[in-house]
Order: structure tokens, then sequence, then C-alpha cells
């Protein structure tokens, strides 16, 4: 493994320095991933408002492939960097190389389950067969790629724990201009329909796995192989999958709030659908902290500098605080131009902008959650970021807006300012844990 430079040893050094030097690429990336989710949306839409739908309905199955991706890139980030924190190069490289080999195993599972039960969901989720058949075309295809969607994870994963997000940035918005290129090509020249979507999904994902495993080689000094060391599979999961859970708990919260909206009519579903991914465009800086507080503080963790991880975790707050008050102000007065970019119609316009002007008094508390859950994760316990999400995505949002809706009758709006209280309450809880657990650490490890 090659000597870490003092610019990204991040056990010493500046941390806000090395929060903007790791978050910005991260954050840029994430707008970039973002971007190529709208562009497979808008091809999908020029071949017919079927194949839009099948897409539609195609992407809760796929959810499970980014719950997946998403654990492997935090469970193995946790587990590689506390190590790199211990200078122990031969440990990273069996962290990396046990992640490796889960990804193969967890993938291969995922292959067998969907091809099992894939249809039958699809047929839940849709009874016109029009749009299962699209959703099917695009489904087989993914399932058989998805392996390349996780090993891009995994290895991104094991490069941000070294404080590099430059490469997994690369990939991503190299991602989006190939996409430009081959959804034309497999649409229209080789007429493969909505499974040119997958078919290109899956050679971009192919290529930026071989991408990032040659750059995790020039970090590390080692081409990393499938490794089947069980003890530490056993270990890798017990991060894996609670990070995996808590995607999941997102995905399907986000079915649930849309399912109380939508009895109000489909224009407030769709309003709401707008406000929320302009909303998630304004969160992507504190998602790029994100993975700066990850690495940081899971390598610092390893290191055993405990007092360097409560400062780490007390500046994350400070910098998102920052991100914060740059996009309330926009949430609150710009987000009627915002809406306007994206549809004339006057309902849906006003539903958007009331979400995100209620929603801009949460805006913090993602904030605080999100440094909180990675400051978690970092330090190997990732069971209460579940618990958390499954309380805030939907136990509690299930009950309330139940009783709000069915029970008292209370309008659209009361939806909102649920999330809101629901949200603050949650970061409440996540910064007093978060504290407590970062304050315990450093009183039983000889500080």
């Amino acid at each position: 493994m090659r000597p870490i430079s003092e610019n990204r040893d991040l056990t010493r050094g500046a941390i806000y320095k090395h929060m903007i030097r790791i978050g910005i690429p991260a954050a840029l990336g994430m707008l970039f991933n973002t971007l190529y989710n709208l562009t497979d949306n808008w091809f999908a839409g020029q071949i017919s408002d079927e194949a839009l739908s099948g897409l539609s309905i195609a992407s809760i199955v796929f959810a499970a492939f980014l719950a997946l991706g998403m654990g492997l890139q935090s469970g193995t980030s946790a587990m590689v960097a506390a190590d790199l924190g211990t200078r122990q190069p031969e440990k990273v490289r069996d962290w990396i190389n046990c992640s490796h080999g889960i990804t193969w195993f967890l993938s291969l599972l995922i292959l067998g389950l969907g091809w099992i039960f894939a249809q039958d969901l699809l047929h839940f989720l849709s009874g016109d067969k029009s749009i299962i058949d699209k959703a099917w075309d695009y489904t087989s295809v993914i399932l058989f790629g998805n392996v390349f969607f996780n090993l891009t994870s995994a290895f991104a994963g094991a490069l941000i724990a070294h404080g590099n997000t430059t490469a997994y940035r690369n990939v991503l918005i190299a991602g989006f201009f190939a996409n430009w290129l081959l959804n034309p090509l497999f649409i229209y020249v080789f007429d493969f329909g909505v499974a040119g979507l997958a078919w290109s999904t899956v050679l971009i994902k192919l290529g930026s796995a071989a991408y990032l495993w040659k750059e995790l080689k020039a970090e590390t000094e080692d081409l990393t192989k499938p490794s089947y060391d069980f003890n530490r599979w056993k270990q890798l999961l017990a991060q894996i999958m609670p990070a995996s859970m808590n995607m999941l708990t997102i995905i399907i919260g986000g079915y649930i709030t849309i399912y109380f909206i939508s009895q109000f009519g489909d224009n407030p579903v769709a309003g709401y659908s707008v406000g929320i991914r302009l909303e998630q465009l304004l969160l992507l800086p504190a998602l790029g902290l994100n993975a700066s507080v990850m690495a940081l503080v899971g390598q610092n963790f390893g290191a055993g500098h405990y007092e360097r991880v409560i400062e780490i975790y007390h500046k994350s707050l400070k910098l998102a605080l920052l991100v914060s008050l740059f996009a309330i102000p926009v949430m609150l007065f710009l987000s009627p131009l915002m809406m306007d970019q994206f549809t004339d119609d006057p309902e849906i316009i006003a539903v958007g902008v009331y979400y995100l002007r209620v929603d801009a008094f949460a805006f913090i508390g993602y904030t605080v959650l999100f440094c909180s859950n990675a400051s978690l994760q970092a330090i190997k316990q990732p069971i209460f970021p579940l618990i958390i999400g499954l309380l805030r995505q939907i136990i509690v949002p299930t009950m309330v807006f139940y009783l709000l809706i069915k029970v008292m009758n209370q309008g659209l709006h009361s939806i909102f300012w649920a999330i809101v209280s629901i949200v603050l309450f949650s970061a409440v809880m996540a910064l007093v844990y978060t504290q407590g657990r970062l304050k315990h650490l450093s009183r039983h490890r000889g500080l």
C-alpha cells in the first residue's frame, strides 16, 4: 500500500480542509447521478407512456439494488477506514477482498430471488399487462447486471474510506454523458425499447466497476480479488445489512407519504414529487459532507484519536448549519421560480411551493441526521440509524398520517407539517444519542 501523503492523512491536518476536499467531489458525483436517473425517465417517456409507467414500476424492484449498494458502500467504508487509521495495510486488503467476495454472493442471491419473485411483485404493483411487460423487459436485464452495481458501490466505499471521492465522482459524471449516447443506440438503432435503458445502464456500471477496480489497485498497490473469510463476512454483514435496511426504510417511507398525499388527488402527488426532487438537489452538499464524515471519523476511530472524532462530528454540524443557511432562504423565497421550471399547472405549483416552504424548517434536521448517522456508521454502530429510520420513515408517519387524514379529517398541509415535526424530533434524538456514544467512547478508551 502506497504511503499516505500528509494532504490525504485524515488522522491529522485541518479537519475543514479534509471535509471540503472529500465532500465537494462526492456532492458533484451525486448531482450527476440524480441527472442520470432523470435522463432515463426522459428517454422512457419518448418511447411511450406505457414505457414510462413500466420504468416507474420497475424502479420499485430496482430499489433493492440501491439499498444493497448503499449498505455495501457504507459497510465497506466503515471497516476499511478503521484499519487505515491503525496503519495495518494487510487488514485493509483483507477487508476489501472480503467485501469483493460478499458482493458476488449477495448479487447472485438477488439474481436468484429476483428471477423467482420479481414478476409476481410487478403483477402486484400493476394490473396492466402492457406496463408489466415493459417493466419486466427492464428488470430482467438489470437483474443479471446487478453485480456491477454492487461492485461499483463496494469499490467506491473502499476508496471513500481512503478519502478518495474523486474516482467515484468521475464514473458518475462519465456515466451521465455515456447514458445520453447509449440510450439512443439501444432504443432506436438496436430497437430494444425499454430494455435498451437497462442495457445502457448495465454497460455503464460494468465500466464503472472496472475503472474503480483499477483506481483501488492504484490506491492499495494490490489487485483486489474475492475472498471468503466467513468470520470477516459476518462482521461486514453486521455493517452492511443495517445500512441497507435503513436505505429501504427511506424508499418505503416515500411510498407511504405518496399514498396519503394521493388521497387528495393526482396534482398534489405531482407537486410533492417535484418539490422533493428540488429539495434533494439542495441536500447534495450535505450528502457530500456525509461522505467526508464517514472517512474522517472512520480513520480517526481506528487510530484511537477519539478526541478528534468528537471534533469532526461537531465541525460537521457547523458545516451542516452553513449548508442550511444557504438552502433555507432558497426554499422559502425561490420555490415558485423553481416549480415554474417543471410545470404550468397552478395547483401542482402551489402544492410544491407550500411543501418546500414548510419543509425548509426541517432542512437543518436532515443535515443533522446525515452527520449523526455517518458518524455512528463509521464507529461501527449502525443499529441506531436503522431504528431512527424505521421510526421516522415508516412507523410514526403511518400512524400520524392516518390519524390526521382518516380520523381527524385534516387537509393536505397537515401532512407536510407532520413531516417537519417528525424530522426535527428525530434529529434531536440522533444528536443526543450520537453525542452520548462519542463521549462514552472517549471515556472508555483512556482519554
